[in-house]
């Protein structure tokens, strides 16, 4: 699957490294609600193209896993600051 990266010359391979920190920073540092978005840019860094669909949830279920993952956030995170700032508003 990575065969590529064996006739990367080294500066290619820096060059990746680079895009790829960038893109993983870009993702770490999403906040607020950018937190539950699909994020294709992030796997548009890997070389294969292809597009794969994700499975989406029902609302029902769907809205349990933003609760549980607010909730680990609540457990993780505790420290972090909160906002009240409704989406949409910048």
């Amino acid at each position: 699957m990575d065969d590529d990266l064996d006739l990367m010359t080294r500066d290619q391979l820096i060059d990746e490294v680079k895009k790829l920190r960038h893109g993983i920073r870009n993702h770490r540092d999403a906040a607020r609600h950018e937190l539950c978005w699909h994020h294709p840019v992030l796997w548009g860094l890997l070389p294969e193209k292809t597009d794969p669909l994700p499975v989406v949830p029902e609302w029902p279920e769907f809205l349990e896993g933003c609760l549980r993952y607010r909730r680990s956030l609540d457990e993780q995170a505790a420290q972090l600051p909160r906002s009240s700032q409704p989406y949409g508003s910048s």
